[in-house]
């Protein structure tokens, strides 16, 4: 199996430190991983963090070009093979479904023909809000895929369904995934 490219797009929860370890565990599968980070992220843990678990540069600033001879955001769209949004928040989950491109995570997502997969993780009340689930079957029917979040203790002390899918899970699932589509261009 050829070495799949994922950029994993994190935006700012608690459950930015799982981020960390999806990465981590991506990269020991195999993968080649790239990081975005918004403003918010960055507030929970580091881009060093994520640079050492991918090995490469993390991207948080639109404006940041790293590579003269490419548009950032483009490049990285045009790069992935797979997007997955982890932890997503209410708000990232609002600006995707309204289109929205005021930050670096945004306008790469707008950017990309690539499969994206959303890990919602936020309080158990705001997931189950009106307005994020409206936000979520608006994201569902554009042909984006969620990985649904996992019910348990949330860090804001209460229980039920908002806890980011555990980093092995979504590991197998883009192993899976990679698999599946390599077997497909086997029998094609």
């Amino acid at each position: 199996m050829k070495k799949s490219n994922v950029l994993v797009c994190v935006s700012g929860g608690i459950a930015v430190y799982k981020a960390v370890a999806l990465v981590s565990k991506l990269s020991q599968a195999g993968m080649n991983v790239k990081v975005i980070m918004t403003a918010s992220a960055q507030q929970f843990v580091t881009p060093l963090s994520f640079q050492v678990m991918s090995k490469n540069d993390v991207f948080y600033d639109t404006f940041d070009e790293k590579n003269s001879a490419v548009i950032a955001h483009i490049d990285l769209a045009d790069w992935a093979d797979l997007i997955i949004v982890a932890p997503a928040t209410a708000n990232i989950i609002a600006k995707m479904a309204y289109g929205m491109a005021d930050d670096m995570l945004t306008t790469t997502l707008l950017a990309t023909t690539a499969p994206v997969w959303v890990a919602p993780a936020m309080n158990v009340h705001m997931y189950e809000h009106p307005a994020v689930l409206r936000n979520i079957a608006q994201l569902a029917e554009d042909g984006i895929q969620f990985i649904e979040p996992s019910e348990g203790f949330l860090a804001c002390g209460y229980v039920g369904k908002g806890r980011l899918e555990e980093p092995e899970k979504i590991t197998a699932l883009v192993v899976n995934h990679f698999m599946k589509s390599a077997e497909s261009e086997a029998n094609a």
